[in-house]
């Protein structure tokens, strides 16, 4: 008989600044992918449609959106047909505002996982962000349909539509930790985040062209990084004006330190986490 005792891990919570330890988020990848996975299967249990909804909810918002500001306002869309340019834009924003929207509110809705086990806090919210990239990735197919619909063709940029995805993906992240992680100290953070979408929004060339924008105001304009989202994911696709410039640059800067300022704030407040949700 092996009177051995069984090795002991101690676990402390994280201490001084710093970023998440990725190693250890990559150990529990399986749990991530349940995450991802149960976060889809609860959004879409006992609906009649299914995962449908992630088709409907931008489709008709691009229905809406091409009859008010498309044929009543005559909105300009860099000479394309306004469905497509609509729902180009639609794509990357919705990705955004479901995602930010869920994953701020994550951990609270987490805390009995929080509070009775151990596994990196990191795969709550990024659960909440990859389960929206899913319905970004259903809701595609609908973009690729219109554009063979109005026959408009992929522009040679294509193979940099991923670089973008992954700009989007960044902004996304690291906004989401900000929100998460503030939630779970002042619960006005989840009435305040859908306003903020909301704003965000207006200020997000979803609807209009940054062309609008006068040319004095766009580097303030790019401050929003969600705009050189929008303005690269209708580049790459449809070949838009709005190609890789200095406003796109200061986007992909802040989108940068909105990631970094994410990662060091979760990890900071995550000691706290447990004791305050």
């Amino acid at each position: 008989m092996n009177d051995t005792p069984a090795p002991t891990h101690i676990i402390r919570p994280p201490r001084g600044w710093g970023i998440p330890d990725l190693r250890e988020l990559w150990r529990y990848r399986e749990l991530l992918y349940f995450l991802t996975w149960r976060n889809i299967k609860v959004r879409y249990k006992q609906t009649v449609l299914g995962v449908a909804w992630a088709v409907l909810q931008p489709f008709v918002t691009m229905v809406v959106f091409s009859i008010f500001f498309g044929r009543l306002a005559k909105m300009p869309s860099d000479d394309l047909p306004y469905p497509i340019f609509a729902y180009a834009g639609l794509l990357p924003w919705d990705f955004f505002a479901k995602a930010f929207n869920q994953a701020g509110r994550s951990l609270v809705t987490s805390r009995p996982m929080l509070t009775k086990v151990y596994f990196p806090r990191l795969a709550i919210p990024l659960a909440a962000i990859f389960s929206a990239l899913v319905d970004f990735a259903i809701a595609f197919g609908v973009l690729a349909g219109l554009m063979l619909w109005y026959g408009v063709r992929p522009t040679p940029q294509i193979w940099t539509l991923p670089l973008f995805l992954l700009l989007a993906l960044v902004v996304t992240v690291g906004a989401s930790l900000w929100a998460a992680a503030l939630n779970v100290l002042y619960r006005d953070v989840g009435y305040i985040v859908p306003y903020i979408v909301n704003l965000l929004f207006f200020v997000t060339p979803v609807v209009y062209s940054s062309n609008l924008v006068p040319a004095r105001w766009r580097l303030v304009y790019s401050l929003n990084p969600m705009a050189g989202v929008v303005n690269g994911f209708r580049w790459a696709l449809l070949g838009t004006p709005t190609g890789p410039d200095a406003g796109m640059a200061l986007s992909v800067l802040i989108a940068l330190v909105v990631l970094g300022s994410g990662l060091v704030f979760f990890r900071y407040m995550e000691r706290y986490f447990a004791d305050r949700v």
